[in-house]
């Protein structure tokens, strides 16, 4: 260890400053840990948390969080990457976890739900301006553009899988990419092929083995299925929490009938307020799904089994990669298909905000089919004139002044209350 490398101790109060402060989504967090790592202690350099970060968008999951967990990594190895991930995600699950049983316990109290009509109006906003960033980051040429607009069309009107979505852009991107304009010399490999199969046994051990033990005790218990689900999930989320929530609303909403679509935004609601990744919001909707069969208990249950399905595979993740990522840092074509697949995530997200939309503004929305066009449409004499001027508002102060998600929640949720009274 170096004279500038920290000690664990030093590392981990880091570590946990980063988890406790991270509010305001993945862009505001990586933000905070490159002021922490490499502007104020120069733990990594502008490269190696540039490479790291390329390579965590290219995964599946929650990028800060496993950006973190690299980090922890590069320093003191699986201990430290451990440590830097956990903390960046605990503290947010444990405020997550009492949210979720406050919402199931209350969450239909009439002022309830008067103040998260505010939030959900919000939450159109929050995506909106989402979908505004990764645009400007992912659409560079014109078939950036195309591709965003299959993926939309795809999800939106034909109902394709988000997985095939995905799949198919990265193929895309892998078979086209541009090769530089000069040539890049690869760094060596940092450790052997044994090594990394045996990071990949001892991790896919660590996660799948609680979900077997349900497997074979409780076969038909719903935590069974919310095991197998969020583990797909984990695989498939390529994009971040919004991707997340697109694939999530198309199957949990619509097809398992666990939450419904107001129930859905109600957590991504309260996952914005909390620190830690957004894709927290997974939590909620497990908690919620088991708590309508089983109560408290048996949410409570279901909420730590989507921990962790969601972020034990995102150590896989990275524990496995990092010792490879300065040399794909240099790969053109998994750069490309990263690349399409972040163009294709553009799409998805326009698909999640007008979903969202469509049920905060409208009392009915209805399914339209003709032939293989399957979409949601409203029904317009149900408009929702409070939750539209809410979102007016809320779009002023996030898009125009750029005002902090802490702050515009609050004073929409009493907008909601307020509106409620007339």
């Amino acid at each position: 260890m170096s004279a500038d490398t920290p000690s664990i101790a030093q590392a981990t109060k880091v570590w946990a400053k980063v988890g406790v402060l991270s509010f305001g989504g993945p862009a505001a967090q990586i933000s905070l840990m490159h002021r922490e790592v490499v502007d104020d202690r120069k733990w990594l350099s502008e490269q190696q948390f540039l490479n790291a970060l390329s390579f965590c968008m290219l995964l599946p999951g929650p990028e800060a969080m496993q950006l973190a967990t690299y980090a922890g990594w590069r320093l003191h190895g699986v201990l430290g990457g451990l440590i830097a991930g956990l903390l960046f995600v605990l503290p947010g699950a444990l405020v997550m976890l009492v949210l979720s049983a406050l919402y199931a316990a209350f969450g239909q109290v009439p002022l309830v739900d008067a103040l998260f009509l505010g939030i959900k109006a919000t939450v159109v906003i929050i995506v909106i301006e989402a979908l505004l960033k990764v645009s400007k980051r992912a659409l560079h040429s014109k078939a950036h553009w195309i591709i965003a607009a299959f993926a939309f069309i795809g999800i939106f009107a034909l109902k394709v899988p988000y997985p095939l979505i995905v799949i198919a852009a990265g193929l895309y991107g892998y078979i086209f990419a541009r090769k530089p304009d000069t040539e890049t010399i690869s760094p060596p490999l940092r450790q052997p092929v044994s090594a990394t199969l045996k990071t990949i046994t001892l991790w896919l051990g660590i996660w799948f083995a609680p979900l077997l033990a349900l497997r074979f005790t409780l076969p038909s218990s719903i935590l069974n299925d919310i095991g197998i689900f969020f583990s797909k999930l984990a695989v498939v989320t390529f994009g971040g929490a919004y991707a997340v929530l697109a694939y999530m609303g198309q199957d949990v909403v619509e097809n398992s009938a666990w939450l419904t679509a107001g129930q859905m935004m109600d957590g991504l609601g309260l996952a914005e307020t909390t620190p830690g990744p957004l894709i927290l919001v997974t939590q909620f909707v497990g908690y919620i799904a088991a708590h309508s069969e089983g109560g408290y208990w048996l949410g409570m249950t279901a909420a730590l089994i989507t921990l962790w399905a969601t972020f034990v595979p995102c150590f896989l993740w990275i524990f496995v990669g990092a010792p490879y990522i300065d040399w794909i840092s240099t790969r053109p074509r998994l750069k490309g298909a990263l690349t399409a697949i972040t163009a294709a995530v553009v799409g998805v997200i326009l698909n999640l905000s007008i979903w969202f939309a469509l049920h905060v503004f409208f009392g009915s929305v209805e399914t339209f089919s003709w032939g293989l066009i399957e979409m949601s449409l409203p029904d317009l004499t149900t408009i929702n004139w409070r939750a539209v001027i809410i979102a007016v508002g809320a779009g002023i102060a996030l898009l125009k002044f750029h005002t902090s998600i802490v702050k515009v929640l609050l004073p929409t949720a009493l907008a909601g209350w307020l509106t409620s009274l007339f």
